[in-house]
């Protein structure tokens, strides 16, 4: 939702030779917006989702958590993936727990250790990043 972060995400893709139509920037409240792509027919082969671990936004009802609402995050993203598609699903909250028991449909690659940037090295447990697929 933040005017700031869709910015950053435009400059890093193109300083990262990224360019065209194909790619989209939408500036929405995700969980408002995982509901309403399910009902379209576009289907996505890679989606990046690094949530905020907590909001509590004036443009959003409620509160977000994303300890407690992973697995809605997750599943409602999966359900756009392109056959064969795989998310990206990181978070930098330091307690964080992925619960496989809900998840255990999809498969995950645990890639924190690959993907830890540099300044988090000397403390692991701030990043975690997983790459999920559909088992089928």
């Amino acid at each position: 939702m933040s005017n700031t972060y869709l910015s950053w995400a435009q400059d890093n893709l193109s300083l990262n030779g990224f360019k065209g139509e194909q790619h989209q920037f939408i500036r929405a409240n995700c969980l408002e917006w995982l509901q309403s792509a399910q009902e379209e027919k576009q289907r996505y082969g890679l989606i990046f989702l690094d949530p905020p671990t907590f909001s509590n936004s004036s443009r959003m009802e409620g509160v977000f958590e994303i300890q407690r609402d992973h697995v809605t995050l997750i599943n409602s993203s999966v359900k756009l993936l392109k056959k064969g598609g795989q998310l990206v699903f990181s978070t930098n909250r330091r307690d964080f727990k992925m619960d496989k028991g809900l998840l255990k449909s999809l498969v995950m690659f645990d890639i924190s250790h690959e993907t830890l940037p540099t300044d988090f090295k000397r403390n692991t447990k701030i990043h975690a990043c997983w790459i999920i697929k559909t088992s089928g």
